[in-house]
Parts: C-alpha cells; structure tokens; sequence
C-alpha cells in the first residue's frame, strides 16, 4: 500500500504534535499498533454501570427506584457540566447561553416526562415496605440538584420567601443558613432538624457555600442582567430561562408531589416521607414562591405561581 499525499500530510502533523511535547511519536504508533479496538461495552464502561444496584431489601420493586435515582442524577451531571460551560466562558454570547440552557431544559423535560415511572410504575404495597429500609436516606439530599439551583440564580433567590427581604444584603454564610430547602427537612412534630437534613449539611454545606461565591457573578440571573445592561438582544435567551424556571421550580417539584401523594397520602394522616421531609410544605411550588427570574414575570404571574400548575395536577391524581 502507497503512502497517500494525505496519510503523509497526517503523519507530518503527528510528528509536530509530539515534537512540541518532547515525545516520540514512534513509541505512540508503536502502542497504536498493539492496542485492542475499542468496544461500546468498555467505553461506557457498562460491566460497572450495571453492577451499581444493591437493593436493602427482596421487594423487586426497590430495584426500579434506585435506578431510577441513578438515571436521574446522571441527568443532573449533564445539566452541571451546561452549567460550568455558561459560568466559565471566557467571552459569553446570549447565543452560546441559550443553547446551552436549552439543552438544560431538555434534560429536565426528560426527568419530567420520565417521572411517571415513579408516579405509576411501583406497587405501593411494596415501596411502603422497601422505603423503611432506606431511613434516613432522601431524594432530598441530591447535592448535584442543589448546585443546579447555585448556578441558576442569585443566592438570594434561594432563601426563604419569607426572610429574603431580611437577608438582602446579609453574606452567603448567612443566607445559606435560611435556604428553603431546610425547612423541608424538619420534624413534623417538632420543627428540629432531621438527621438527613444534618446528613446533607455536614456532606455539602462547605461545598454550596463556596459554589455561591464563586458564581455570585456568573449565575444565570447576573448573567442575564449583565447582557441587558450592556443594551444585548436577550430575547431568546429570555424566553429559555423562563422554562427553565418553570421546569425546575413548578414541573420538577409538581412531579415528585403527584409521587408523594400517590405513595405518601393515607387518610386521616399523611404517612412521613423518607427522612421525615414535610412533603406536604416542601414539594408544592406554591408554598415556596421559589423563582429564579423575578424580572421575567408579570406582577400577576409573580402572585400566583405554580398556582395554575398546581391546580391541574392535583385535579389529575
């Protein structure tokens, strides 16, 4: 076999590669030539993947709920890694930002659309079973998923509604100790911290705290205002943060509600979630006002939100 003008134009290019690394390429071609072809099985490295499911118990039910929650926050990653790619341009376009937001939203329209295997895809006899022996473990200590909320917004915007007006211009640290998310994990009874709340705080506190600072001007909410102060279109980029807001602060949650009501709801009382969350106050987004874009929003959506959302769902369960 002759050596073509282009295979000869590649191998030119190799040797300058590894000259400008101080290496041989001769050794490289060498390890090229003895090297196995890849397999899909070994890229993904699918041997692994499939052996990352221990059920605590025998109910085969429980194995469709780990997976489930593994599928979820490999979801989660690709959501980050959009999320590192916007905060850490170099020079940022509101085109670049609203591709990759969208490709954020399609990762959260697919968690949504899929959580209807959790909603219908579980005999509830079994998960009220299996769900004692995951005690005090929680969907609710999802680091990944808090991080997502980090670099959406301004920290400011995760604080309970009802001390954001006090913590305005208080530090991180502090407002961190009012996030809303921990008055969703506290006992019913007594309004004390439950252990998977302690859990998630000692794992994560540092790592939150030090992600707010580090985007406090590079969150998608800063971002946005930086590209209208300097006057940019942001009209498409606009119109992918409102879905995110929607997909994230109303749909997400709204679908782990129609989960919880379906597997937590007993008359005459509620039976405790896992970890002891109040599902009850934490899930519905109406009772958070959780919103990541205030500045997208009518006077009257602000007022009622997840309000129209929450009603259909409710009327369907």
């Amino acid at each position: 076999m002759s050596i073509t003008p282009e295979i000869e134009k590649k191998l030119v290019q190799l040797q300058e590669k590894y000259n400008a690394m101080g290496q041989d390429m001769t050794s490289y071609l060498d390890g090229l030539l003895h090297a196995d072809f890849l397999t899909y099985w070994d890229y993904i490295h699918l041997d692994t993947l499939l052996s990352l499911q221990s059920p605590k118990t025998p109910f085969p039910d429980e194995e469709i709920f780990i997976m489930y929650h593994q599928i979820t926050e490999l979801y989660f990653k690709l959501a980050l890694h959009e999320c590192k790619q916007i905060a850490g341009a170099e020079t940022l376009t509101p085109t670049f930002f609203a591709a990759r937001l969208k490709r954020i939203n399609r990762y959260f329209e697919a968690l949504i659309q899929s959580f209807e295997i959790m909603v219908d895809g579980m005999e509830k006899e079994q998960f009220l079973q299996f769900r004692m022996s995951l005690l005090p473990a929680s969907g609710f200590q999802s680091g990944q998923y808090r991080m997502i909320e980090i670099y959406a917004t301004d920290f400011i915007n995760l604080v309970a509604a009802d001390e954001r007006q006090n913590m305005a211009s208080a530090p991180i640290e502090e407002q961190f100790e009012h996030i809303y998310w921990k008055f969703g994990a506290t006992e019913l009874s007594t309004g004390k911290k439950t252990l998977t709340l302690k859990q998630f705080e000692e794992k994560y506190a540092k790592t939150f705290i030090e992600l707010g600072k580090l985007v406090s001007t590079t969150n998608f909410n800063s971002l946005l205002q930086q590209f209208k102060y300097k006057g940019e279109s942001t009209k498409e980029l606009e119109e992918q943060l409102r879905q995110l807001d929607v997909n994230v602060n109303v749909n997400w949650p709204l679908s782990h509600y129609k989960s919880a009501v379906r597997y937590l709801h007993r008359e005459p009382e509620e039976i405790k979630a896992t970890g002891g969350t109040n599902w009850q106050k934490y899930l519905p987004p109406r009772f958070q006002r959780r919103i990541f874009y205030p500045s997208l929003w009518s006077v009257d959506e602000l007022e009622n939100w997840g309000k129209g959302w929450v009603d259909k769902v409710v009327s369907e369960i």
